[in-house]
């Protein structure tokens, strides 16, 4: 059985993480007042709130809760996309000593009430109208709830129901109360304790229904300095809030480690200006999961396909030499000083002006996790001179597993743990940890916390191993990890990766467990193919007719022939279908964190499944198909079975 032990970390060695969140906050209002602490885009503008006015417009949301009777212990759900007044909102409850809880702003309606209904939530705090109506929809169903609290009131002139409060309303009346009780606060932020819970984070739930994993202020600041030991970061570090606020990862980074730390946080206007915001405010810190890193990889390729012949040769010339000698210096070999000149050539003209233009200027520290990336993508921004690492952590340890330092980068690990984490490897290859920031537990559900969490350790589910410099290799979940019919281990994840690789396939699921030879499932990026096909003057109507196409099937099989060409002969995709449709979180397909439903997948395309290994060359399935107004349809539909050896 491997084990890693590393030195404590400072907040292990001093003892006791002996505060909380909302304390750190007024801690940073006193020392670091006038410094900026969140910015938002509104209207084109930035609008900048220092380290003072959120403490005072967080104090103001907390007392005015405190006059509509919210009290300790009980849950406050925030929805919506990044903005200053959900982060306050979340900070409000827990100075109260309440808890926060984080919904995915893109969940229907039911998941919606889902996670309101199970975490007892008696507060909502939605952004806007579309927020709103999900809460309406089900109100019925929310008997819990008592109040729901919007931020931007367009559209919501003529709702009548009692329970609507604007978040403008609700700090007036704790201004109100403060005028009668000035010390109000401070009293409440005293009771806190480390040991109190501050959030509930919904996991992903790719086998199940979402758990709520139970995060106290104490996991969740020991994390951050653990994480702090191993990439510093200070005040005068930026960082984009542009990822679900129901992440692990957004938690972590944009409340937790900017309240230990004093840095910025920038929240951009809409989603669609998230890469032109970006490169305005050009960030010193990024956290993102692969598929933004995969995103911003094949939109950078689509533009190279629009630039004139002489800018498209040059610059893949030389991100493809700058790929190679990443590859180099990462297995310690040493450039060449012909290489060494190109790379300065490179830098100034290709490499910095693309920095520049994906907002990566100023870059530091660039991170993923949440999901393994493939070593091409980590390869291209690392080429290209962005510092991007992998870190390894789930919801259940407040995302705070394994980081790779700088220096120590190596394609197909996560890194050593962080200090204060120690982590051990099962007898059965499944990786378990011990931290600080181990969850108190899944919210009203016993059974799951016992089968989690285990004298001590949280079984993470994970299968992997340590490396000989100590640095830990995840191979897939453990349950995933099976064998081909000739005993060759199958890791679907893995190929995966290298499939996604591609620009033109975004989704890839695979499949070989006791079959005999792999296959795949495979959803083709729209916009880019599509983009594609335009210049080539290949007409299509919509996504059913362009993936069914008989030039993409050429374009995507030569990918996959490609991909095949990296991988053990064992490995290699024998056969794929290119889905009719994208796979889709409103469909239960996938997480709202992009995380494949496997098993869900699996049986809901067993028909086109069993194609792929019974030799046909086609398979029939029924869809259904929406029209401009509204109407639907089922039609039925031919998908090809592409044979590739």
């Amino acid at each position: 059985m491997q084990t890693v032990a590393p030195p404590a970390s400072p907040a292990t060695a001093a003892g006791q993480v002996q505060t909380t969140l909302p304390r750190l906050l007024v801690h940073n209002a006193r020392v670091r007042g006038a410094r900026p602490a969140i910015r938002e885009k509104e209207f084109g503008i930035w609008q900048t709130y220092t380290w003072r006015d959120a403490e005072a417009n967080v104090r103001a949301f907390a007392l005015g809760l405190r006059a509509l009777g919210f009290g300790r212990g009980e849950k406050l759900a925030v929805i919506g996309d990044n903005r200053p007044q959900l982060y306050w909102a979340m900070l409000a409850a827990q100075a109260l000593g309440g808890v926060a809880v984080p919904i995915y702003q893109d969940s229907i309606a039911a998941e919606v009430q889902y996670v309101v209904d199970h975490s007892e939530s008696v507060v909502v705090v939605a952004e806007d109208q579309e927020q709103v109506d999900k809460i309406l929809e089900r109100r019925q169903e929310l008997p819990r709830v008592r109040y729901v609290v919007y931020e931007d009131p367009r559209g919501l002139r003529n709702y009548r129901d009692p329970s609507l409060l604007s978040f403008q309303r609700v700090q007036e009346l704790g201004r109100e109360l403060e005028a009668q009780d000035a010390e109000l606060f401070s009293r409440e932020l005293e009771q806190g304790s480390p040991e109190d819970v501050a959030i509930i984070n919904y996991t992903s739930g790719t086998t199940a229904a979402p758990k709520g994993a139970m995060l106290t202020h104490r996991a969740l600041v020991a994390t951050a300095r653990n994480f702090l030991a191993a990439v510093p970061m200070d005040e005068k570090d930026e960082i984009m809030a542009y990822l679900p606020m129901a992440w692990i990862g957004d938690s972590l980074f944009s409340l937790v480690i900017s309240l230990v730390t004093g840095l910025a946080v920038n929240c951009p206007e809409h989603v669609a200006s998230v890469r032109s915001d970006t490169r305005e405010i050009a960030p010193t810190v990024t956290f993102a999961p692969p598929r933004i890193w995969e995103n911003t990889l094949s939109q950078t390729q689509v533009r190279l396909e629009d630039a004139g012949w002489f800018a498209r040769s040059l610059t893949r010339w030389f991100v493809e030499r700058a790929m190679e000698w990443e590859r180099a210096r990462l297995t310690g070999q040493p450039l060449t000083g012909r290489d060494r000149l190109l790379r300065a050539v490179g830098e100034w003209l290709v490499f910095a002006p693309l920095r520049d233009r994906l907002g990566l200027s100023r870059i530091r520290h660039a991170l993923t996790g949440g999901a393994a990336i493939a070593p091409e993508v980590l390869l291209f921004f690392r080429g290209i001179g962005v510092n991007l690492k992998q870190l390894y952590g789930l919801t259940e340890c407040c995302a705070g597993g394994t980081v790779q330092r700088d220096g120590e980068v190596k394609l197909e690990t996560v890194g050593r743990p962080l200090p204060g984490v120690e982590i051990r490897i099962a007898e059965d290859g499944e990786i378990l940890i011990r931290s600080e920031g181990l969850m108190a537990g899944y919210y009203k559900n016993p059974e799951a916390t016992a089968q989690a969490l285990r004298d001590g350790w949280l079984h993470t589910g994970d299968a992997g191993f340590f490396d000989a410099d100590g640095h830990l290799v995840v191979i897939d979940r453990a349950k995933d990890v099976s064998r081909l019919s000739d005993g060759s281990v199958f890791a679907p994840q893995y190929v995966e990766n290298k499939l996604k690789f591609s620009p033109y396939i975004k989704e890839a699921v695979t499949f070989g467990d006791g079959l005999p030879y792999v296959a795949a499932l495979l959803n083709i990026d729209y916009e880019v193919v599509g983009h594609w096909a335009e210049k080539r003057g290949i007409a299509f109507a919509g996504y059913p007719d362009l993936s069914q196409n008989e030039k993409v099937y050429e374009l995507v099989a030569r990918e996959v022939d490609r991909v095949n060409g990296q991988l053990e002969p064992a490995l290699r995709v024998k056969r794929f279908v290119i889905l009719h449709k994208e796979l889709d979180p409103d469909d239960a397909e996938i997480t709202r964190t992009r995380k494949l439903r496997r098993r869900f997948i699996a049986q809901k395309y067993k028909g086109i499944v069993e194609a792929l290994y019974d030799g046909r060359p086609e398979v029939r399935v029924r869809a259904t198909v929406t029209f401009e107004d509204g109407r639907t349809a089922e039609v039925e539909r031919a998908l090809r079975i592409h044979t590739l050896f």
